[in-house]
């Protein structure tokens, strides 16, 4: 009897767990039919797309070891690199040389030491047909300038650098008022680069004529180099980085500073209540800070994030100064450079709105023939 039991009670089990299956079945037949369902699971299926670290951890043990060994092999590629980059720093050092001459003869035409035989002024430009038209307006323009000329005894390039400030958008944020009378005594700037064997840098001289604010004859900024990946994160090495740099002393003549700014400040005495007016010196905005930039930390401390953010910045300036604005100085005092870095950067984001508008236009198509949209 008691085997009877167990059977039936088996029997009940198991027609209770198939009509609770049936009911299951029915339920899930019903959510199926759903659209409102259908369309949530497609959004997931969609969304969880193959990612190539999920791809990778599907793969075999094997194939991984195989991954690993070209990970080693690329880690030597870009050490190869890095020396690749430090004989670039070289041969940056070779032609700097053949540029100086060049460099000094132009520095020679903006600052009145030499005046430019016709030869070396002759020049001509893109729109020579229309000053033709205009020859007989432009001959009396050009008496009247060296009337003036001869009347004001101009000499070279008035403000050549100086105006190159004012027109370069990243210089001009940093030019205040007080800085450009300053300024206008720039007569060059000069890119020095590290001497062979010594660690990579280049550094950017200024050099000023006699002046009002301060004695120094030349101001000099050291932007130090690294060529080499970091131990850490070795495939983000794209390069040489700036990861250092360093300023100098400004000699600043009595009441000329700047970079600080004196304020009156009225304080109490705690216990007479006395109140006296004291005299106190705060940084002041200004492009001569440049000549005094935060130190990256050595002992291995991170900067808070202004600090990181005003780092690079003055990085990408030192970036500008050596690489655009002192090989092509004359270019950014016309304004033809400035013209053509717009043109550049326009050209590009042209370009991303282009690949923007043909991936809308993709995913238009695709929902006009997608039949359950």
């Amino acid at each position: 009897n008691s085997l009877s039991k167990a059977e039936d009670t088996a029997t009940d089990s198991v027609e209770a767990a198939k009509n609770a299956g049936d009911k299951k079945e029915k339920l899930a037949d019903q959510v199926m039919q759903n659209p409102q369902v259908l369309a949530a699971l497609q959004e997931r299926l969609d969304n969880t797309a193959v990612t190539p670290s999920s791809y990778i951890e599907t793969l075999p043990k094997a194939v991984k070891r195989r991954i690993d060994a070209l990970k080693q092999l690329q880690v030597k590629c870009a050490h190869i690199e890095a020396k690749f980059y430090e004989e670039v720093h070289d041969l940056e050092r070779k032609y700097a040389a053949l540029y100086q001459p060049l460099f000094d003869k132009r520095r020679e035409f903006i600052n009145g030491e030499v005046e430019p035989t016709d030869a070396e002024s002759e020049w001509h430009s893109e729109n020579e047909e229309e000053e033709k038209l205009a020859g007989d307006l432009k001959n009396v323009v050009v008496l009247e300038e060296k009337a003036e000329a001869e009347e004001t005894n101009l000499k070279g390039i008035p403000d050549f650098w100086f105006t190159i400030f004012r027109n370069v958008d990243m210089l001009s944020e940093l030019v205040q008022e007080y800085d450009e009378p300053i300024l206008k005594h720039l007569q060059d700037i000069k890119v020095k680069f590290s001497e062979p064997g010594q660690p990579m840098s280049f550094s950017l001289e200024f050099h000023f004529g006699p002046n009002d604010y301060f004695s120094n004859s030349v101001l000099t900024k050291t932007y130090k180099m690294k060529s080499e990946p970091d131990k850490t994160d070795p495939f983000s090495f794209e390069g040489p980085e700036i990861v250092d740099c360093e300023g100098c002393t400004i000699d600043w003549k009595k009441g000329k500073n700047v970079t600080v700014k004196t304020i009156k400040k009225k304080q109490k005495h705690k216990g007479r209540g006395t109140v006296r007016t004291i005299t106190k010196q705060v940084p002041n905005d200004s492009f001569f800070n440049f000549f005094n930039p935060i130190k990256v930390s050595g002992d291995g401390e991170s900067l808070d994030e202004d600090s990181e953010f005003t780092l690079a910045a003055d990085f990408e300036i030192g970036h500008f100064f050596r690489e655009r604005i002192v090989p092509r100085a004359v270019l950014y005092f016309t304004g033809e450079a400035i013209e053509d870095d717009d043109n550049f950067e326009e050209g590009e984001e042209g370009e991303e709105e282009e690949l923007e508008g043909e991936e809308e236009g993709e995913e238009e198509d695709d929902a006009e023939s997608d039949p359950k949209v």
